[in-house]
């Protein structure tokens, strides 16, 4: 059986580790509480210099923790909260347990001042580039309402789901993209090394090439001189674009033209719905007030349009009027999130609604990315056997052309 490395707490609060052979991971964790431990962390056990060492090295400076290592301590410290344990201790044992020297800074400096008297959450806003508002908020609400292990499982959660919905657009859009890659590179190696290699050919017999293989070979030519210059001015294209969308205007024009778009435009309503109803549920369910909810779900949504459309309701909401309303008005959110925080707000469970609006439309998410890769890899396939047909093609009447005047 594979060996298993563990961390748990005991019954009178202390952090043993240890090794054992068991069939899986929840094999382990079951013994651990049979035996009355809290386990914390259980992990493969890997002899020597194992691939997670080499993944957990650290390569150059980074400035905050990964959204991974954010979910893991928000979870392991939830456990720790959960289990009877005190903020020092439960700090110390992330420090002690932490997956690498970048991480133990950081949840150090976070201990050393929770023990100066500083609330978790003022600690926290110490380190913007780790921990964001809403995680703050968050933390700051369980403290104050004395709920906070169950506050951070249910953030824990929550990143997770964010993580989830995240990696399944980048994951979909893996392979269209490898695809479009190896496309453009094959067909420019048909322009720039196979089609130049017939030129002499008719060059010397005196066959007057015709118009498209003519035509294919001059794109060639300017692609195998001037390619570089082409890459360099692409290159400073997406910086000067990437530069423009840091400007509120432009980037208000794209996102609101994204949203427009026949398939895009759908899966960017669902994702932007998906983040706002899930931030929102969960900041509502965890006893923060409705308008300091809005300001920080306002920085999740990842769409100008979307931001727009919650400012105005924020407006609504604090003279008193609905919330669903003002953002149905935008037609940036499908109407079933409209319909189900309209739902939430006329029975009083704003929260429970919103989450049930972010189910739907991360499942809708997923099959709508699952539609636009189906439809990506296709057309992608398409194109690029249409350009290399017609690249044989204009070869195929040169030879033909070559071979009547040999007749």
């Amino acid at each position: 059986m594979p060996a298993f490395r563990y961390s748990a707490i005991t019954a009178t609060g202390e952090l043993v580790r240890g090794t054992t052979d068991a069939a899986d991971e929840a094999a382990v964790i079951l013994q651990l509480r049979r035996q009355g431990q809290v386990p914390a962390r259980v992990e493969p056990a890997a002899p020597g210099f194992s691939i997670r060492d080499l993944l957990t090295m650290e390569f150059g400076r980074r400035r905050g923790l990964s959204r991974q290592e954010v979910t893991n301590i928000t979870r392991e410290l939830a456990i720790m909260l959960d289990a009877g344990q005190d903020m020092d201790r439960a700090l110390r044992f992330l420090v002690e347990t932490a997956p690498n020297p970048r991480v133990a800074r950081v949840l150090d400096e976070i201990r050393q001042a929770v023990r100066d008297g500083s609330s978790l959450a003022a600690a926290l806003t110490r380190h913007t580039g780790s921990f964001s508002r809403l995680y703050v908020g968050l933390v700051r609400a369980g403290e104050a309402g004395g709920t906070l292990a169950a506050i951070l499982e249910r953030l824990a959660t929550l990143l997770e789901r964010e993580r989830a919905l995240t990696a399944t657009v980048q994951s979909a859009m893996i392979y269209p993209t490898l695809l479009m890659v190896a496309a453009i590179g094959s067909i420019t190696l048909l322009l720039t090394e196979v089609l130049p290699q017939f030129v002499p050919l008719f060059e010397q017999n005196g066959v007057a090439l015709p118009r498209p293989t003519q035509i294919l070979i001059a794109v060639g030519a300017f692609v195998s001189q001037d390619g570089i210059y082409i890459l360099l001015l692409l290159a400073a294209l997406c910086v000067a674009a990437r530069q423009a969308l840091r400007m509120p205007a432009p980037r208000l024009l794209v996102d609101r033209w994204l949203l427009r778009l026949p398939v895009i435009g759908t899966l960017s309503r669902d994702i932007v719905a998906a983040r706002f109803s899930r931030t929102l549920g969960t900041l509502v369910l965890n006893g923060v007030p409705l308008i300091g909810a809005l300001a920080i779900v306002r920085d999740t949504v990842g769409n100008s349009a979307g931001v727009q459309a919650i400012d105005r309701a924020t407006a609504s909401a604090k003279g008193g009027a609905g919330l669903a309303g003002p953002l149905g008005e935008s037609g940036v959110f499908p109407r079933r999130t409209i319909y189900l925080l309209r739902l939430g707000e006329e029975t009083a469970q704003l929260g429970k609604m919103a989450l049930r609006a972010a189910e739907i439309h991360e499942e809708k998410t997923r099959i709508g990315v699952q539609r636009l890769v189906s439809l990506l890899v296709p057309a992608i396939t398409i194109v690029m056997g249409a350009a290399v047909a017609a690249i044989v093609s204009s070869l195929l009447l040169a030879m033909l052309s070559l071979n009547d005047l040999a007749n």
